[in-house]
């Protein structure tokens, strides 16, 4: 029997280590993700989960199993994006390795030999540009989004992440849809 995420963290606060490795398979490639979609860069996300778990094993006493775990845990996430997003504007840089806003991708896209060629292009267009449109949101909005969407959660559990009422997530995600509707015009 699986132990639940609260038990985990109560195991890990007894000093059971080996109980972040489970929370760190069972939650990594969530969190990683999340990282990606609010940095756009897959180097950056990667590090930032990490920096996430090992926040996490800091916090460990401090843990309180009143909320749920996802949305301690994505806090977290979401607080080093903020923070990352923080110094990056402050330390502006340029890469030596690529085109500058070249961001990679966290999955290989499936192949689907029933597609011709112009299908998957078209269809590689349009995810680039959604993408696109989706890293050019502002961060409350994209944060929203992400939360909402990829992670599956309730407004009232993003607003109490962010620190906000849940009108205001519900507002958030309706102005995100809105402005991405606007630059997706043309893919509609």
């Amino acid at each position: 029997m699986e132990s639940s995420d609260p038990e985990l963290m109560a195991r890990l606060a007894t000093g059971d280590d080996l109980a972040l490795n489970t929370l760190m398979d069972r939650w990594g490639q969530r969190v990683s993700a999340f990282l990606f979609r609010m940095t756009g860069n897959r180097e950056t996300s990667l590090d930032l989960a990490q920096e996430t778990f090992v926040k996490l094993y800091q916090a460990r006493d401090r843990y309180r199993s009143n909320g749920t775990f996802s949305t301690y845990l994505f806090a977290i996430a979401s607080n080093l994006a903020r923070n990352h997003a923080r110094w990056k504007a402050r330390h502006p840089t340029l890469s030596i390795d690529g085109p500058q806003g070249e961001t990679g991708c966290c999955a290989e896209e499936a192949v689907d030999p029933g597609r011709s060629p112009e299908e998957v292009a078209s269809a590689s267009e349009k995810s680039a540009a959604v993408d696109k449109a989706f890293q050019k949101l502002p961060d409350d909005l994209r944060e929203a989004m992400s939360l909402f969407i990829y992670e599956g959660m309730g407004y009232s559990d993003i607003a109490a992440l962010s620190g906000c009422s849940p009108k205001a997530i519900e507002t958030r995600i309706y102005r995100a849809r809105q402005i991405l509707k606007e630059q997706l015009k043309d893919f509609l």
